[in-house]
């Protein structure tokens, strides 16, 4: 088994319940694992046989950009489609982080993580 990961795309998306989110919109920082069998391309080095990350990365983007009120339903939509297209990994996980989440205090970001 390989894992496959893409660590911390930013993004500035308008996720969020409050009008201000939806409008202004916040940065986000995303991170994607993916486990699959890495056997034949370690052995073949062919591109072909290989995890597109450039697909992966176009799906993660193409989902920020679509407003959602809740995390777990950009996170849920993301692994959605890569499941779909990627029949080949065998588990694979997103991670959302809201940075400066409107909280009424200081904290750094809210995360969101779901997996298959």
């Amino acid at each position: 088994m390989g894992k496959l990961e893409l660590k911390e795309m930013k993004f500035f998306s308008n996720h969020g319940c409050f009008e201000e989110e939806r409008t202004i919109g916040n940065p986000f920082i995303v991170d994607f694992e993916g486990e699959y069998n890495t056997d034949k391309v370690a052995e073949t080095d062919n591109l072909d046989e290989a995890l597109n990350y450039q697909l992966i990365f176009n799906i993660i983007k193409e989902e920020m950009a679509i407003p959602s009120n809740l995390l777990e339903n950009v996170a849920g939509r993301i692994l959605k489609r890569i499941k779909k297209d990627f029949p080949e990994l065998e588990s694979a996980s997103i991670s959302i982080a809201k940075m400066n989440p409107p909280l009424g205090g200081q904290v750094g970001s809210s995360r969101m993580t779901l997996s298959f």
